[in-house]
Parts: structure tokens; sequence; C-alpha cells
């Protein structure tokens, strides 16, 4: 049992659940206590960010006992668990059920594109629709947080450059991805695309997040029902594939593929997000989302 694991399981029996809270652009880092309270965490980090997220520096935060921080009156907005992101990476097609609705062969590689980092937002916040947009969807997925600088690592390490896990919502355009010309960057990155978090649940408290449910509903109806065990490529096998091609930095996101039950795939007719619209989604231990749907307005 590593030393984060065995300090931190002495002082709570929860999980670590990190997070960011206040104001976007004010975020300021905090954690939850075992009794799901906020606790300050400023006195110890300035963020949650960079360095922060090595194994050394994670094993502090786990060795403080969350009763001596200062606790967080109110309900203040949850940020992304995770500042200074530079790399928002994606799998597509993850999933063999996903791959199947979407009448696509399951890839022999890992299908990467890129989510813009200003499409970033915290787990609650709106998304809006696009301008022209008609095909906005959905798609719960599993996200991991880099910690360690990573380049040519092998898959038997890959773990060891993961800080932690993260709930996402990959929300896309479908007309933006599939039909104007082809590459799925231009659906995946509009402002607001991007919600991350409640929290990040450090990797030596869910060791390789293999066995996770996930689930998805709009407006109260179940849209979306998995598990990560049903991943094509894990999370070691995608941090060393996509480590042969660029350098992965700590705080660098990835998010690894959605279940099938997107608006894409439903039938006969597909359905997709409308203003007025409530998304929520969840993945065991990594918490849950809800964001309100809403218009794209003249100056967002």
């Amino acid at each position: 049992m590593s030393l984060l694991l065995t300090v931190h399981t002495k002082l709570n029996g929860d999980i670590m659940k990190l997070l960011r809270y206040g104001p976007v652009g004010q975020e300021r880092p905090g954690l939850l206590d075992g009794d799901g309270g906020l606790r300050d965490l400023s006195a110890f980090v300035a963020d949650i960010a960079g360095d922060v997220l090595s194994p050394s520096s994670l094993a502090r935060l786990a060795a403080i006992d969350p009763q001596s921080l200062p606790s967080v009156g109110g309900n203040p907005r949850l940020g992304v668990p995770v500042a200074g992101i530079g790399k928002f990476i994606a799998i597509g097609l993850n999933y063999a059920d996903h791959a199947a609705e979407s009448n696509l062969p399951l890839p022999a590689e890992p299908v990467v594109f890129t989510k813009a980092i200003s499409c970033i937002v915290g787990p609650n916040d709106d998304v809006v629709i696009p301008r022209g947009s008609q095909k906005t969807d959905w798609e719960v997925e599993l996200g991991f947080v880099v910690g360690q600088r990573a380049s040519y690592v092998s898959r038997e390490r890959a773990l060891e450059h993961i800080a932690g896990f993260v709930l996402v919502n990959d929300v896309s355009e479908r007309a933006f991805q599939i039909e104007r010309g082809g590459t799925w960057d231009k659906g995946k990155g509009c402002d607001t695309f991007g919600p991350i978090g409640p929290w990040l649940v450090t990797r030596d408290e869910l060791p390789d997040a293999g066995e996770l449910g996930m689930w998805l509903d709009v407006n109260g109806q179940r849209r979306q029902t998995g598990n990560t065990n049903t991943m094509v490529f894990d999370c070691a096998a995608i941090l060393s594939y996509l480590s042969e091609f660029m350098t992965l930095m700590p705080g660098d996101v990835v998010t690894t593929g959605t279940p099938p039950g997107v608006g894409l795939g439903i039938k006969p007719e597909p359905i997709f997000l409308k203003a007025g619209d409530t998304v929520a989604l969840g993945i065991d231990k990594l918490g849950r989302q809800e964001q309100r749907v809403v218009a794209w307005k003249e100056g967002q």
C-alpha cells in the first residue's frame, strides 16, 4: 500500500476529493471532508496545479487532517478541480457498444482528438448551444489528470504518471463534428463544451478506475448507462499511446470515451439538446454534474 493511501486511510475512511471553489477566475483550492463538508486548502497550496499534482505533493495533502482545515460555509460554485490545464485531449469510439451505435468499426488504435482549453467550465456551469447548432449532444466520460511529465512511457509504467480521475461531459456538436469537413475538433471545442469535476480523486485512492458505473440523464430521463470495464483501451494504454506522439505535462486532462446512449444514436430519430434542457451525469466515486442548457446570445 502506498504512502498516500496509507496515511489518508488512517485519518479519514473516505477517499480524498480535491476541488476548487469560488467565482470564475477566483477559485480557491479545497477538499471534501468525510462528512461532505467543504474545507479550504489555501494555507497549504496556492492552487491545485502543476507540481501539486506530483505523488509527493499529493501524499503531503493526504496527510492533512481535514478537520484541521477551515470550513467553507454556504454553497459556493465548484470550479474545474485542476487549474492551469495545458492540453485537453479526448479519445473517441473507446466503448465497443458506442462504436456500434455510431455505425463505426472498432478502432485498432485509440482515436485521438483535442478539445479546446477555452471550452472548459465547472461541473455545474451552464452549457451554451453554439450559434447555428442543431445537433448539440452529450457524452458522460471518465477523465484522468496527468501528474508527472510523460514522454515515451511504457504501458507498465503509465499509471505512475496519472495524478487522478475526474468526471467529464464531452459535449459535442454533431453537425460541426461530422458534416463540416470531417475534423472532429470543430464539434468538440465550442465554449462550455468541457464541464470537468466536481472533484479529483487521486489514483492511489482509485487504482485504475477500471470498474466504475457511469450514467447520464436528460430532463430526468436516463439516456446513458455504462461501466468503465467495457473500455477498449484502458487509461494505462491511452497514456502510453499518447506519450508516443506528444509530451504530456502535469495538469493535462485526457477524457477517455463514452458508453452508448448519446443523442446521435437514438432510434428511430436522434435527439439533441435544446435550450431549457437539464443534463445530469455521474460516475461512481467521481461525483455528479448538472448543467442547464441555454441558447447562445450575441456577445457571449
